[in-house]
């Protein structure tokens, strides 16, 4: 295993653990209503920027996947671009799915003390793996579209919600936590800043589960607990999901054209 690469974050691993990659948010805490009103719209700069950035990285992904399959491992150089991609962009969707309230800086490097925080540890990488990593990936990909599109067709109950009460709910808060998180491991395996495959939507079940060690301040998500009624939400946001791609299955069949939009991720 090779050591990890301190340039975005990683930190000690837990004896034994596999090295999942780890996302730490603060447990919920009170929002100001003024910036939960119009988020999404204080976010659209981000969507533009993460719009270009995506493209972008299709190319530099394609670079890391033939150089992976010649020495084993991806690039420092790339690895970095890919790794700062991914902390942006989780980043910009905490602060849409209102995990935290702070706005998110436009940069691509690490932002230290924002409250969503990606942690990764550079591992070698399979060539077979990484050969067919698309077609490995495929499950995970299509369980967390669902799961993310069922968040957000309940994405306005939430902001209501979060308004009403100047703060997320328990309950909603680690359901909305485990859908990011899952997604953003799935993201992770696909641009090769891990040889994990994505797992634990539902949440970690011990202390153990933190495969990425303790940092200082405090973490609700490293472990991430989901408690029963997390779980009720995690898997009405699945079923939810898969209704909403059925319907959309359904009217594309029937000559209507397909909302598109229903499976966007910001």
């Amino acid at each position: 295993m090779a050591a990890p690469s301190p340039h975005y974050g990683a930190v000690p691993l837990v004896p034994g653990a596999e090295p999942l990659p780890e996302l730490d948010v603060p447990p919920p805490g009170r929002q100001s209503r003024l910036t939960v009103l119009p988020r999404l719209l204080l976010l659209l700069p981000h969507a533009v920027i993460l719009a270009l950035l995506s493209a972008a990285m299709l190319f530099v992904t394609a670079a890391a996947w033939c150089t992976t399959l010649l020495f084993g491992r991806v690039p420092d150089p790339l690895e970095r671009l890919l790794a700062e991609y991914l902390g942006y962009e989780t980043r910009v969707n905490a602060a849409a799915m209102l995990l935290t309230d702070r706005y998110p800086p436009f940069q691509l490097t690490a932002v230290p003390g924002y409250p969503a925080q990606v942690r990764l540890r550079s591992t070698a990488q399979n060539r077979l793996a990484v050969l067919f990593r698309l077609p490995l990936a495929l499950p995970a990909l299509i369980l967390g579209a669902l799961a993310l599109a069922g968040w957000w067709a309940v994405a306005v109950v939430s902001w209501l919600v979060v308004l009403v009460l100047g703060r997320m709910p328990q309950p909603l808060f680690e359901a909305t936590a485990a859908v990011l998180r899952y997604r953003m491991r799935v993201a992770a395996y696909v641009l090769l800043l891990t040889s994990s495959y994505p797992k634990r939507l539902f949440g970690d079940q011990a202390a153990p589960d933190a495969v990425l060690g303790t940092v200082s301040g405090s973490s609700a998500t490293r472990p991430l607990f989901v408690g029963g009624s997390g779980k009720i939400l995690v898997g009405a946001f699945l079923v939810l999901g898969l209704v909403g791609w059925a319907g959309s299955a359904m009217r594309d069949d029937g000559g209507a054209p397909v909302n598109s939009a229903f499976w966007s991720t910001r």
